[in-house]
């Protein structure tokens, strides 16, 4: 596959400058920049789903123009685009074959179907059931469908968008060996993603793009810093600060905490002012149920929960909003944002109902305006545009808005649950100098991660969760990647990927 000269617009807004891409067969070539780069309007077009403004296309040595996404199909192209395009209504077996479902005449063959969703689930090693609906799935369990779906049909181009931002690393590996096994048979595989250690894993070349624009094309092999700086422009010097803990007044804690769903059972943490505390633990360990549990999102079997001393259980989350206590939830797409309006709207919409931003059943406009603009600001939103709106801002930016949400009311705590999914090293750098601000300011903070560098380097108490259940309370030089994962796991072995001491 080869590219040259591509360009595409929105709206005035340059996505792509002239950009020149090519794809071996057998190989796994990743794209790499900031949020907003334009590596999605790229794959977008290689997909089918966007047409370009300019430049020419060749698939296998012919020049080519994709029409559509079945169109590329047709030609072997299949996407795991960051976003998902699932139906919640079907079953997983259902939106596996969306489009190319087995007929008789006609007439769904629902028992070749089941077969073949089945066979196609057992060759991946994903434990899921055909008949599941995709609604009650957790986002892992989704992400495993999506990716099945790209193995539905013989492959000639395989593009992976952020594919492991929901995967535990037990189907990391099992992604990482299928793609393997692909460019065993010829497949060319183009591979987005933010973590390093990937790349190094399983990257043959790779192409920074910057504002839009191709800056180099470089074997996997280059180092971190040169690649953080083609990507960039600049260096950093320290991607974690340093946070100076000082913990005074307990503000969340929870005693032998259980679940309605038993996502949770007995666990007891607490939190104080002037700390970080990590939640860390494997998807579907029930970390962030604890958080949800504590705002009110999900029922409480057993157990109690004070928040500022107070027995909160069953309080409604505008209660403990009001309270102080402030959840940024880990989907900003379906629980954080309105992403058809504007950032100001989303940034605003927590606090419509305080004093800054309302007088009675009127609100105060220009005090909004002001105040969001002050907060992009300070979150260095980009495009600085409140009145934009957030679906068409980068996943970087959209989550900088969803972070911004909590700096429009009084917060006692903070609770951060995957902060950092899908953003680039310059946005984490950004998030991760707000959330120790915002410690070495006093507040509370309960991080919910399944990253290990963040666990490691941000957090000054760490509750390892397993099954539901709580494994460690972790502090000062416990809090290492052996013991942290020795817990996450329970002794089972674990991913390979080496992390310097804290």
């Amino acid at each position: 596959m080869d590219l040259k000269g591509i360009t595409k617009s929105f709206s005035g807004a340059l996505a792509l400058d002239k950009v020149d891409f090519s794809l071996f067969a057998g190989e796994v070539h990743v794209l790499f920049g900031e949020n907003g780069a334009g590596k999605s309007t790229l794959i977008s077009i290689i997909a089918g789903a966007l047409r370009p403004d300019e430049g020419r296309f060749k698939f296998r040595g012919e020049p080519m123009e994709i029409f559509s996404v079945h169109h590329a199909r047709t030609l072997g192209i299949s996407t795991v685009f960051q976003e998902f395009s699932l139906v919640p209504q079907l079953t997983v077996e259902e939106n596996l074959f969306l489009g190319a479902e087995c007929t008789n005449y006609g007439v769904l063959n629902k028992s070749v179907l089941r077969r073949r969703a089945r066979q196609l689930l057992d060759q991946l090693g994903f434990s899921l059931k055909p008949t599941q609906h995709v609604a009650y799935l957790s986002r892992a369990e989704q992400q495993m469908v999506e990716i099945a779906k790209a193995f539905r049909s013989d492959l000639s181009v395989l593009i992976l968008d952020e594919p492991t931002a929901s995967l535990t690393d037990r189907e990391t590996e099992q992604l990482f060996s299928l793609i393997e096994q692909v460019k065993e048979r010829g497949v060319g595989v183009i591979y987005i993603t933010h973590r390093m250690n990937e790349i190094r894993k399983i990257g043959d070349r790779i192409s920074v793009l910057r504002d839009g624009q191709a800056v180099a094309t470089v074997d996997a092999n280059v180092s971190e810093e040169e690649l953080v700086r083609l990507m960039t422009g600049r260096v950093f010097d320290q991607i974690f600060p340093s946070i100076h803990f000082q913990p005074s007044n307990t503000v969340l804690e929870t005693k032998n905490l259980t679940t309605s769903d038993g996502a949770v059972t007995d666990v007891s943490i607490h939190v104080a002012e002037g700390e970080i505390v990590g939640l860390a633990g494997l998807v579907g360990s029930g970390k962030s149920d604890i958080a949800r549990s504590c705002f009110g999102l999900s029922r409480i079997a057993e157990g109690e929960v004070f928040f500022d001393g107070e027995k909160t259980n069953g309080l409604p989350p505008r209660v403990m909003l009001d309270r102080g206590y402030y959840y940024v939830p880990a989907d900003r797409r379906d629980e954080g944002l309105m992403m058809m309006r504007n950032a100001r709207e989303s940034m605003a919409m927590s606090a419509l109902s305080t004093a800054e931003l309302s007088r009675g059943f009127l609100l105060r406009r220009r005090e909004e305006i002001t105040r969001m603009e002050q907060f992009a600001r300070k979150l260095n939103l980009q495009p600085p545009k409140i009145e934009r709106i957030v679906e068409h801002y980068s996943g970087g930016n959209q989550q900088k808005i969803l972070l911004a949400k909590s700096l429009t009311r009084k917060v006692r705590l903070y609770v951060f649950d995957e902060p950092t999914v899908g953003v680039d090293v310059g946005t984490r750098v950004a998030i991760y100098r707000f959330i120790g601000q915002l410690c070495d300011e006093g507040a509370a903070i309960l991080l919910i991660s399944s990253d290990l560098p963040e666990i490691l380097y941000l957090t000054h108490r760490v509750y390892v969760m397993s099954s539901g259940t709580l494994t460690a309370e972790l502090s000062g030089n416990d809090i290492c990647q052996e013991s942290v994962l020795r817990y996450c796991f329970r002794g089972e072995a674990a991913w390979d990927q080496t992390i310097p001491k804290r």
